[in-house]
């Protein structure tokens, strides 16, 4: 049987992105390996939703180029959740099998998916309710559920708990880790520390529109080298 190349890892190189006359994204050269859970930090306005959005391919660099090392379409073995993640207007069991028909997924092998990842996300109560009234915790998870059920090599997040309560920040954070057990490498933006420390393998900081300091995650978490990483585990950088 023909096995397909992994598609990691991603390499960006000289990486500029500008919209507006200004540069937001400058020269980030950086290179991703599978397995590792990568959380990219940064205070607010650093380019960290931007740089999962140059990674994932929502947007082209103004310069520079984003390569996927694996042949084949890239873009259909990777998936990316938002913060807000936009629910139609159907089941949330439709939700997902929408999704996986988009794929070119056949009916049977669609339902024994959708009921997978119900399942695992703690969501089989509701596959018949809109997604649309549930709540935002069980919104995320749904989001979280669609992309699952694709079996993506790579998992995007940009702050996919940011408008969480803590019990439904973890409810959500324990499914990000079963997709990381299952095989799945994740890249996670995230203004939480506390949750980058449960979560991070390897911490990506970004300040400026540059990557100031790529590094394991306990490394960075005691001692960061860089004075801007530094000053923003301690609380004293907000740009």
């Amino acid at each position: 049987m023909r096995v397909t190349p992994a598609i990691l890892p991603l390499r960006l190189e000289n990486v500029c992105f500008e919209a507006g006359g200004q540069r937001l994204i400058d020269g980030i050269s950086v290179e991703l390996q599978s397995g590792s859970r990568t959380l990219v930090l940064g205070p607010n306005g650093a380019g960290k939703s931007l740089f999962l959005r140059l990674c994932h391919g929502l947007i082209s660099p103004s310069e520079g180029s984003v390569t996927w090392t694996g042949a084949g379409d890239a873009t259909r073995r990777q998936a990316m959740v938002f913060q807000r993640p936009v629910m139609l207007r159907r089941s949330a069991a439709a939700n997902i099998d929408y999704a996986l028909s988009l794929r070119g997924i056949g009916r049977s092998e669609r339902r024994a998916r959708v009921d997978e990842v119900l399942e695992k996300t703690g969501l089989q109560a509701h596959a018949g309710r809109s997604a649309r009234v549930l709540s935002g915790g069980e919104q995320q998870r749904l989001a979280l559920a669609r992309a699952w059920a694709l079996r993506p090599e790579v998992l995007f997040l940009d702050e996919p708990t940011a408008n969480l309560d803590p019990a439904a920040s973890r409810s959500v954070e324990r499914i990000i880790d079963a997709i990381h057990q299952g095989g799945t490498k994740i890249v996670m933006t995230t203004h939480d520390l506390g949750q980058a420390r449960r979560l991070a393998d390897e911490v990506l900081f970004i300040h400026r529109g540059r990557v100031a300091e790529h590094a394991p995650a306990g490394q960075f978490f005691e001692k960061p080298v860089n004075p801007a990483a530094d000053a923003f585990m301690r609380g004293e950088l907000t740009w």
